[in-house]
Order: structure tokens, then sequence, then C-alpha cells
């Protein structure tokens, strides 16, 4: 899919195309990747089609939904799925449990950091539910990395998205 595909998305669908995009993202189902889309909800800021504000309240608001939603999935059925899973894989039962004793350990701190980081920033949210973490504390935390991590990529498409779209043009 190339750049003006995308951008016909954005002018069709406007900023509902965006959190849609990025909900799809952290409850870490296929779609977009919201690293491409970020940018470009960034470049179309940038050119006063949506605010940047607006851009950055619809991106946290649907990491935080789809963070939400796994959270609840560790807290309702996550150790069922754990342990299927690692009837699957048993060699992932060590690596997997050490992540969940860090959490213990490292509690918001732990969830912070982990939504920094890419693939881990959306299945945390799972462990944290099951370790049943402050829901508050959790949502604090996860709230904090989302807005970090979404204001990098969303920055970036809005201060060189149009340079890098003319050089690679």
């Amino acid at each position: 899919m190339d750049i003006q595909t995308l951008t016909n998305y954005f002018l069709e669908y406007g900023a509902f195309f965006i959190f849609v995009i990025v909900l799809l993202e952290y409850l870490n189902l296929p779609g977009f990747p919201a690293g491409v889309i970020m940018p470009l909800a960034g470049i179309w800021a940038s050119q006063g089609q949506i605010s940047f504000p607006m851009v950055m309240v619809l991106s946290v608001a649907a990491g935080l939904t789809g963070s939400w939603a796994l959270y609840l999935l560790g807290r309702t059925g996550g150790s069922r799925l754990l342990d299927w899973y690692f009837k699957k894989f048993p060699k992932h039962k060590p690596v997997i449990e050490e992540k969940i004793r860090f959490l213990r350990e490292k509690g918001c701190v732990g969830v912070f950091v982990s939504k920094l980081l890419p693939m881990v920033r959306t299945l945390i949210s799972i462990p944290a539910g099951m370790v049943k973490m402050n829901f508050v504390k959790y949502t604090v935390s996860s709230a904090l990395g989302i807005f970090l991590w979404n204001f990098l990529f969303v920055g970036a498409g809005y201060f060189f998205g149009e340079a890098a779209i003319r050089i690679f043009s």
C-alpha cells in the first residue's frame, strides 16, 4: 500500500481512520502498522487537515482502549490462555514467567517502559491483567508510555514528513 492510498483513506474517513488503525494495533490485530499511520497523521496535521493535539488525543485514546481490552483479557482469562500457550510452546515458559516476575516487581515502571518497546508494548497488557495490577495505576503508566511513543511517531510526521515524502518521491 502506498502513501497516496493511505492519504486517500485519511481524506475519506478522517479522524475515525486514525482511531481505528491505532486501536487495531494496540489490540495486536492485523491492520495497517501504526508506525506508518501515525507519521502520516502527523503530516496530515502539518497540512492543517486536523490539529496535532487532536491526533494525539485520538491515538492515545485508541491505544488505551486496546490496552484496556487486553488487560481485561489477562485479568479474566489470562492464566487459562497462558496454560494453553505453554502446552503449545513449552520452551517459552521460563522467559514468559521471568517477564511476569519482572512486572510484579517493577509494577507501573515496568508497564511504562514496556509501552516504549516494539512488540512488547501491545502484549504487556495481558500479563498486567494477570498479575491483577491496580487498574488506575496501570492506566496512568500505560497512558504515559502510549503518549510518549505516539508523540515520537506523530511528531516525526508533523515535523519531518513533508521533507521525507519529497526525498522519497
